[in-house]
């Protein structure tokens, strides 16, 4: 295994606490603890020989925003215990960057087996994009939720146009140089990955070069919210809790939600080593269940206020849970003079959206996260292609995987009858057929390809 200097591993742990004490510094204090929906925990199945996990050990990694919901919930519910992964660790990651780190190192070095990944981090770390040449296939095995993210703007720039279409407001963003003295400043959590993508594309459709009109940058969230209350940051593409706290507190606004730009969007996804997986194929598929049955009790409106109560937590989120549970009711404050949003549709959901499956990982759906790095030139000499695209798309997508898990645990009925959800639609028209990406491209007015 390719393992990290140990000076690479300290400076690593230390980003990592240093990130931690400011993540709790800006989100607040503890909730009181939650009802009873929120502390029984489901009961434990008998399992056959057939299905009893190799193991009940696999740390998992995940960030403290809502995307990690689903890792949260299947431990503090027991739905891991449930399937006989009774000894999970879900490991709290000051950072994107750390988790990278931290499951190279794996689990047996302190680090984790895997967890929760913006896309197409998995992929990225199977061809060593992202690890300095240290490859380390990986599987992706699920889909952990749709939508749930959005791109804040500062309220210094307030009444200019930044909303949805920023085309009437492109000028604007473009002179920012001549009329504050610097490029208009924007930020996402970490390059080439998920938010990088969508604050990318929402300038792009407005006619504004991500690359070369503006400062695109990779902040951490916190530091990107004290950015933008002394107005140093002009915009952040950003997931939930934040946009409602940025919107609350009176920092800005939000100029888009990510499921306004591409509705129904993938989001973040379960992703483990493929040396853990391969050695445990079915503690991987009681995983899977675990993960199942808990996005499944996640969207349903009952256990709303019980979701709260223990993702808000000390131990997860440590965020007020005043904060989190509009995200949860898909109930968004817009500001600078829009209609607050409360739709159903345009929240996160974790099990089922207006289209079809959200836990299953669709390759249509890695293609186009790997068809937009090819647009941004952003892999060179890597990923050039399409069919180079499909080929480490399927080495990395374990579909299969899932769907057995499905079977196992009755859940036939929300298998996906098609490695494809077929031709997405983005809001400014622009349409991704899987079966033809390179007309995707050729529609695209700024790339770098």
């Amino acid at each position: 295994m390719n393992r990290f200097s140990r000076r690479k591993f300290l400076y690593t742990a230390g980003a990592s606490a240093a990130g931690a004490v400011l993540l709790n510094a800006c989100v607040g204090n503890p909730p009181e603890p939650g009802g009873e929906a929120a502390t029984e925990q489901v009961k434990p199945v008998d399992l056959s020989p057939e299905m009893t996990p190799e193991t009940t050990k696999v740390v998992l990694g995940y960030i403290p925003i809502l995307e990690s919901t689903a890792l949260i919930i299947a431990q503090e519910k027991g739905f891991f215990a449930k399937y006989g992964m009774n000894e999970v660790q879900v490991s709290k990651q000051a950072s994107w960057a750390s988790a990278r780190d931290n499951v190279i190192i794996g689990s047996e070095g302190g680090g984790i087996d895997g967890g929760q990944w913006q896309m197409p981090m998995p992929h990225l770390i199977s061809e060593g994009i992202i690890t300095n040449g240290n490859k380390l296939p990986m599987y992706l095995l699920a889909q952990l939720s749709t939508q749930g993210n959005g791109i804040a703007t500062s309220g210094k720039n307030q009444g200019k146009g930044l909303g949805l279409d920023i085309s009437s407001a492109a000028d604007y963003v473009k002179g920012y140089a001549k009329s504050e003295g610097r490029k208009f400043k924007a930020a996402h959590t970490f390059p080439q990955v998920n938010q990088d993508f969508w604050i990318r594309y929402w300038f792009a459709a407005g006619g504004v070069d991500p690359d070369t009109d503006i400062d695109l940058l990779a902040v951490p969230s916190a530091e990107t919210v004290q950015g933008m209350r002394n107005g140093t940051m002009d915009a952040f593409s950003t997931g939930d809790p934040w946009p409602y706290r940025i919107v609350t507190d009176e920092i800005g606004f939000m100029s888009a939600l990510t499921g306004e730009i591409w509705k129904f969007h993938p989001e973040e996804y379960l992703a483990i080593r493929a040396d853990w997986v391969d050695k445990n194929p079915k503690a991987t598929k009681a995983l899977l269940k675990g993960v199942m049955e808990a996005q499944q009790w996640i969207d349903d409106p009952a256990n709303t206020e019980a979701v709260v109560a223990i993702v808000s937590g000390r131990n997860y989120l440590n965020v007020p849970p005043d904060i989190i549970r509009p995200p949860y009711q898909s109930n968004y404050k817009m500001g600078d003079g829009k209609p607050d949003i409360k739709d159903k549709m345009m929240g996160p959901l974790f099990w089922k959206d207006g289209i079809g499956s959200v836990s299953y990982p669709y390759k249509s759906h890695d293609l186009w996260f790997l068809t937009e790095g090819i647009r941004w030139g952003f892999h060179k000499g890597k990923i050039d292609d399409i069919d180079t695209a499909k080929q480490i798309i399927d080495r990395v997508n374990r579909e299969d995987i899932w769907k057995e898990a499905a079977t196992e645990a009755g859940f036939t009925a929300d298998i996906p009858a098609s490695t494809s959800r077929g031709v997405e639609t983005f809001f400014d028209g622009k349409k991704f057929d899987p079966e033809n990406p390179e007309a995707y491209l050729n529609s695209l007015e700024i790339k770098k390809v």
